[in-house]
């Protein structure tokens, strides 16, 4: 598998609450929450993402609340993947539960700006960014993951697998 887009950048602490508002919250349908998605950090994401596009950010991506609507926003405004230096684990357990494909990465993260072009290769971790030519190594998904990502999320996944 493999992800290819426009980067949009964040920094440090992006928490839950930044990356889908509390008063959003009275809505659990993917397409009504992506409209408010960054809105607080970032209110003119909703405008520039295209399908497809990666957010990057620095450490601690996704603290916070343990919401689950912070990474189903994230996954139907378009983003094709997270990077980040380091994630909540609660965000990291709820974005691959969703099917939202995160990788570690913190040269990337590091170095990556916004605007620039990158591909992912989730099945060996590399990450390439096309702008500046650079090449990192991030965190491949282990097998497991790769299918429950592939499946749209956990719940998909399971019902694929085991239905009767």
């Amino acid at each position: 598998m493999k992800a290819c887009g426009t980067v949009h950048k964040y920094g440090d602490n992006v928490d839950t609450d930044v990356i889908i508002p509390a008063r959003y919250l009275n809505s659990s349908d993917p397409a009504e929450l992506a409209k408010s998605c960054m809105e607080d950090i970032d209110p003119d994401f909703v405008n520039r993402v295209k399908k497809g596009d990666i957010m990057v950010a620095n450490k601690n991506f996704g603290c916070g609340s343990s919401r689950e609507h912070a990474p189903i926003a994230i996954k139907a405004s378009g983003i094709s993947c997270v990077i980040a230096e380091t994630f909540a684990r609660i965000f990291y357990r709820n974005a691959i539960n969703i099917g939202l494909p995160i990788i570690e990465c913190p040269e990337a993260a590091k170095e990556i700006e916004a605007g620039d072009t990158v591909e992912i290769d989730f099945d060996s971790g590399v990450i390439v960014d096309k702008t500046k030519g650079t090449q990192y190594q991030g965190q491949a998904f282990p097998p497991f993951m790769q299918k429950i990502i592939k499946a749209e999320g956990l719940v998909n996944y399971i019902n694929s697998n085991y239905a009767e």
